[in-house]
């Protein structure tokens, strides 16, 4: 297990890094969950990380992984739809 701790202070700012600061996940699960958020953020075209939609979508992330996908672009297609968003 890891314990995400520190990627330096900007990193931590957004919403996704935020919310798995103290996960236990493995790091090939945090690196999938990551890059789907990073996905999905692309997709919708969101440039500022402050926008609340970003912590909506993150945790949306999060959820559907912990339901058991594992790939990062079905992740972030799944929590776009689940959002309806696009």
């Amino acid at each position: 297990m890891l314990f995400v701790t520190g990627m330096g202070l900007g990193r931590w700012e957004m919403a996704i890094y935020r919310l798995l600061q103290n996960s236990t996940l493995e790091p090939e699960e945090i690196s999938r969950i990551t890059k789907a958020y990073e996905q999905a953020l692309h997709t919708l075209c969101v440039k500022d990380r402050d926008d609340p939609l970003t912590e909506m979508i993150a945790k949306m992330i999060i959820k559907i992984a912990q339901s058991g996908i594992h790939d990062a672009a079905q992740l972030s297609a799944l929590a776009i739809k689940e959002l309806e968003i696009r």
